[in-house]
C-alpha cells in the first residue's frame, strides 16, 4: 500500500549540541513525544540550497526557495559525517543484544539511586502503565546497572527517539497498544531499522521472515519491508494485539513477542501454572529471562531522564515534513540523489526498506520513495525527464542488473581519504564487525592505502583494469564551448542547460567516470 503522511526527522548538528546541552533539559511534566524543539527556521533556505539549484536547472521555477551560495563549515561537516556513520552502525544494537543476554542480576552499588527512591518511582509507573512495574531486587540491578555503565549509550538511544517515538505512538494509538511499548523498540534493535539478529531477524521490532509474512511485511531480494519503520510498526501493534488476546497480561505477552507463545506455555507448565512473568522467568529461554526486566529498566529511565541528569541535545534543525511518492519506474537512491540534490544518507535513512538503495518497479506492488516535503512536489512535476536520466543510468550499465554476490565472492578493497569501515560496509552490505572479522581487525582506525578483504553481501561489480585508468576523452565534432561548474551543479543539472545533451556526453567529452564535480571545474560541451 502507499502510505502518504507527514513526520518528523531528526537532524543532528552535534556542534550545535554540545553548545546548547544545557537548555535542553527535559520538564519533568514532558511527555517524551512532545520534547521535539521546534527550530529557528530562518536561515531554513540553505538546508536545501543544493536541491534548489538542480531543480532550477531543470526548468522548475524555485521564486519561493531563496538559494543562498553558503560554503558549508568543515567542522561541522565532519560532525555531520560522524552522525551519519552513528546512524548507520550496528554497535548501539550489538550493545543492547548483548546487555539481555548477559543480564546476571547480581546487586549494583549506585548511591545515586537510593532503594526507597526507587520503589516510590516504580509504583507511580506502575500506577499509570499496564505493565507489572512492581519492585524486585533483580529489577532494581537492571536499572542501576543500566545508570551505572551505559549512560552513554542511553544518551544516543534517546536522542534517536525524538524521531522514532512520535512515529511509534501514532501506530500504537491506532491499534489500542500502550504507548509504553514504543521502549521495547530499543531493547528489540536500538533504533536501528537495518538491525539483523544472529538468527535472522530483522528491523526495529526484530521480526523473524515467517512471522513478518504473517503479518504482511514482504521480503524479496530487494525489499525488506521488516526496515520500514511505518509497516513494521503496524505490524508489531497487530501481532502484540493477538498476544495480548492470548494471555490477557502484557508482560506474557511482551516475553511471548520475543520467545514466541510455545515457549512461555511451556514455561507457565513448568513452573506449576504461575501466570506471573517473575514467577515463571527461570523457565524461559535466557535471552527472554532478561528480556522483560530490560523494556521495564529501559521505561524507568526515559520516564526519570531528567532525574538521572540526561538532557535532550537540542540540534540546529529539530525537523522537517516527509512524504512518498510511489515509483512509476525502477530508480536508485543515488539517482534520486543526483536529480534533487538531497543527500544519500538522508535517502538512506528515509527509505531503510530499499536493501540494494535500488526501488524497484513491479505492477502488482506499490514501492514508494520517501522524500522532504520541499523536494517532493518539483520531483513528481519533472518525473518524465528523472525516469529518462535513471533509464539512461541503467543502461549503461552491465546486464542483467548487478548480480548477487555468494559468501565466498572476496574483493580487496584499497581504503581511500574519507573513508571509514561504517561507509565501506554500507557500500557492500556487510557489519563492521565482519570487515574487523575478516581483517583481524582490534579498532575501528583505518590508513590511507590499508588492502581489506571483503565479502560482499550486495551488487558489485569490479572495475576491469581498463575501467580503472582513466577514461579515454572523445572528440567533439563541431563547435564547443567552455562551462565553469558553479556550487550545487551536478552532471545532471549541467546537461538539463544543453538541448541534447546527456550526462554521458559531458563525461564522454571531458574523461570523466564518476560523477563528482568541483566547483571552479571547466567542461567542454558541444553546441549542438
Amino acid at each position: 500500500m502507499a502510505f502518504r503522511f507527514f513526520t518528523t526527522l531528526l537532524l543532528l548538528n552535534i556542534s550545535t549540541c554540545f553548545s546548547q546541552v544545557q537548555d535542553s533539559v527535559l520538564s519533568k511534566k514532558d511527555k517524551i513525544k512532545n520534547t521535539v524543539i521546534v527550530p529557528d527556521l530562518q536561515n531554513k533556505d540553505s538546508i536545501f540550497d543544493g536541491a534548489s539549484q538542480n531543480i532550477k536547472a531543470i526548468g522548475v521555477e524555485t521564486d519561493s526557495l531563496s538559494v543562498k551560495k553558503l560554503k558549508d563549515m568543515e567542522l561541522a561537516a565532519k560532525y555531520d559525517e560522524k552522525w551519519h556513520q552513528e546512524l548507520y552502525s550496528n554497535a548501539l544494537f550489538d550493545t543492547i543484544y548483548k546487555s539481555v543476554t548477559e543480564l546476571n542480576f547480581e546487586p549494583v552499588e549506585y548511591q545515586e539511586l537510593p532503594t526507597d527512591t526507587l520503589k516510590k518511582r516504580l509504583k507511580e509507573l506502575d500506577a499509570k502503565t499496564p505493565f507489572n512495574v512492581a519492585y524486585n531486587p533483580s529489577l532494581e540491578s537492571v536499572i542501576k546497572s543500566y545508570l551505572k555503565n551505559r549512560r552513554k549509550l542511553l544518551q544516543k538511544l534517546m536522542t534517536l527517539s525524538a524521531f522514532y517515538f512520535p512515529m511509534f505512538e501514532s501506530e500504537l494509538d491506532k491499534h489500542n497498544i500502550p504507548l509504553e511499548i514504543k521502549y521495547l523498540a530499543i531493547v528489540e534493535s536500538a533504533l536501528k531499522p537495518r538491525a539483523k539478529s544472529r538468527v535472522g531477524a530483522t528491523g526495529l521490532w526484530q521480526f523473524m521472515f515467517s512471522t513478518g509474512k504473517m503479518y504482511g511485511l514482504d521480503v524479496s531480494s530487494y525489499v525488506d519491508e521488516r526496515s520500514d519503520p511505518i509497516m513494521s510498526t503496524e505490524a508489531a501493534a497487530k501481532y502484540l494485539a493477538k498476544l495480548y488476546e492470548i494471555f490477557g497480561d502484557w508482560d506474557l505477552a511482551l516475553a511471548a513477542y520475543n520467545s514466541g507463545p510455545g515457549n512461555v506455555t511451556k514455561a507457565i507448565r513448568r513452573s506449576g501454572g504461575y501466570q506471573n512473568y517473575w514467577n515463571i522467568r527461570h523457565n524461559l529461554p535466557r535471552e527472554t529471562a532478561g528480556y522483560l526486566p530490560a523494556f521495564l529498566a529501559n521505561m524507568y529511565i526515559f520516564e526519570y531522564a531528567e532525574e538521572h541528569g540526561f538532557v535532550k541535545s537540542k540540534p540546529e534543525f529539530a525537523y522537517f515534513e516527509t512524504d512518498t511518492v510511489k515509483v512509476k519506474q525502477m530508480i536508485t537512491l543515488d539517482q534520486v540523489s543526483e536529480v534533487t540534490g538531497t543527500p544519500i544518507e538522508e535517502l538512506q535513512f528515509l527509505n531503510p526498506s530499499y536493501k540494494l538503495d535500488i526501488i524497484p518497479f513491479i505492477k502488482e506492488e506499490n514501492y514508494v520513495l520517501r522524500l522532504p516535503v520541499n523536494v517532493i512536489g518539483e520531483f513528481v512535476n519533472n518525473e518524465d525527464k528523472i525516469y529518462a536520466f535513471a533509464k539512461e543510468e541503467f543502461d549503461k550499465r552491465e546486464k542483467p542488473l548487478p548480480q548477487f554476490f555468494k559468501a565466498n565472492d572476496r574483493i580487496r578493497y584499497t581504503v581511500r581519504s574519507g573513508d571509514y569501515l561504517g561507509k565501506i560496509s554500507r557500500r557492500y552490505g556487510v557489519r563492521v564487525s565482519d570487515i574487523k572479522r575478516w581483517n583481524g581487525l582490534r579498532n575501528n582506525n583505518l590508513r590511507i592505502g590499508q588492502r581489506l578483504t571483503i565479502y560482499p553481501r550486495k551488487p558489485y561489480i569490479a572495475s576491469s583494469k581498463s575501467t580503472q585508468k582513466t577514461t579515454k576523452t572523445k572528440p567533439i565534432s563541431g563547435d564547443a564551448i567552455t562551462y565553469t561548474v558553479k556550487n550545487g551543479d551536478s552532471l545532471w543539472s549541467i546537461s538539463q542547460k544543453f538541448p541534447g545533451v546527456s550526462v554521458q556526453n559531458i563525461k564522454d567529452w571531458n574523461g570523466i567516470s564518476g560523477t563528482k564535480l568541483k566547483p571552479g571545474m571547466r567542461l567542454k560541451i558541444s553546441k549542438g
